[in-house]
């Protein structure tokens, strides 16, 4: 049956911030918070403790560094083959379900220097070199596979072997707060003391299944193409309609389909959306296809450009940097006096959260 019943972009608006916990701050654990999120795009280190701190009340950093330490959260390659923080559950059961996208998406830019090369056989090279548990760079594991596997150049071949072919965990210092380090890799299966859960053998797919529910959760209403862009896996129409009975559907302003969990939050579109400052690659920009509920066309740019940005009623409306201990912001379009008022405010809770009370200064450029 066509679905009747339409959410408007402000409707979806609203629902992407309740499910990003971006329309009220949550009193829920770090890890909770991050499990929820299905985790956190993480490439630039620091990003993930400004999205909890936008996220969560009484955030304290240290807590997300002791959960690096303590093996409680990994940073690794996964949705999109781009680095998140994810918790250790979600790596060990999500890890294989990804491979084969992991493979496809190198090959996708290495497609030549790669050709011919026997990927199973530089799988087991690798995991072979990386057995003893020793934390490398990626360049040093070229190195130790630079005999054997000399044909393909090294960026290739180790952006092959991880993250795509050698399940590995970047291993902190690396993502502590304020804390600065190179990427080592160990193997997954080292870090964390048990192997990732092996694929189904029947042809099912319940890693699948179980991405759906939980991506619903956290971004629905959202279509199959959504659901795509934030992962990046193939053979999701197949694990959604295989859990099409537990869902409600509803059509965008586009006509789109849109799925849903029955007990998800969809907020009046009129409830009010407090300023919020996301880092850098923020999922709940990213993990859609149409972006269109939360950021303009005109905009969509920033999104994959690695801007930092502020939203004013619930949608991107300029840009933050920091500069010496003052979080700048710059309008996309200008703020009324209001919404230079709200953004004023916490901006200048951010600054005194990143300079841990020494600065509380902000400032917001003319447009």
């Amino acid at each position: 049956m066509t679905p009747t019943t339409v959410l408007d972009t402000r409707a979806l608006n609203r629902a992407t911030l309740a499910r990003q916990l971006l329309l009220d701050r949550a009193d829920v654990p770090v890890l909770d918070a991050v499990a929820h999120l299905c985790g956190m795009q993480a490439q630039e280190p620091q990003e993930p403790f400004v999205g909890l701190w936008s996220r969560l009340r009484a955030f304290d950093p240290a807590v997300l560094s002791e959960l690096l330490v303590g093996r409680g959260v990994v940073r690794t390659h996964l949705m999109r083959r781009t680095v998140h923080l994810l918790t250790t559950e979600d790596v060990l059961a999500w890890r294989a379900r990804h491979d084969l996208m992991l493979r496809q998406r190198v090959l996708g830019t290495y497609r030549r220097e790669l050709a011919g090369v026997d990927l199973d056989g530089l799988a087991a090279a690798g995991l072979a070199v990386m057995a003893d548990g020793e934390p490398r760079s990626m360049a040093e594991l070229v190195r130790a596979l630079a005999d054997r596997w000399s044909g393909p150049g090294p960026r290739a071949l180790g952006e092959m072997l991880i993250p795509a072919l050698v399940p590995a965990a970047q291993l902190p210092p690396r993502g502590l707060w304020r804390a600065k380090g190179g990427v080592r890799n160990v193997l997954l299966s080292a870090w964390l003391g048990r192997d990732v859960d092996p694929p189904a053998q029947d042809g099912s797919d319940p890693v699948g299944q179980e991405l759906a529910r939980r991506y619903l959760a956290a971004f629905g209403p959202a279509a199959v193409a959504d659901l795509r862009a934030w992962s990046g896996l193939t053979g999701l129409p197949a694990a959604v309609a295989a859990i099409r009975d537990e869902l409600v559907a509803f059509r965008d302003e586009r006509g789109r389909e849109l799925l849903d969990l029955p007990g998800g939050p969809r907020p009046d579109p009129d409830t009010p959306a407090p300023v919020r400052f996301l880092p850098a690659f923020d999922n709940a920009i990213l993990g859609y296809h149409d972006r269109g509920r939360i950021i303009d066309d005109a905009h969509r740019g920033l999104s994959v450009a690695g801007a930092r940005v502020v939203l004013v009623d619930g949608r991107v409306a300029g840009t933050w940097t920091v500069e010496t201990g003052t979080v700048v912001v710059a309008p996309l379009n200008g703020f009324s006096p209001a919404d230079r008022t709200a953004v004023a405010e916490e901006g200048s809770a951010l600054a005194s959260f990143l300079s841990d009370g020494d600065s509380d200064r902000v400032r917001i450029t003319p447009r």
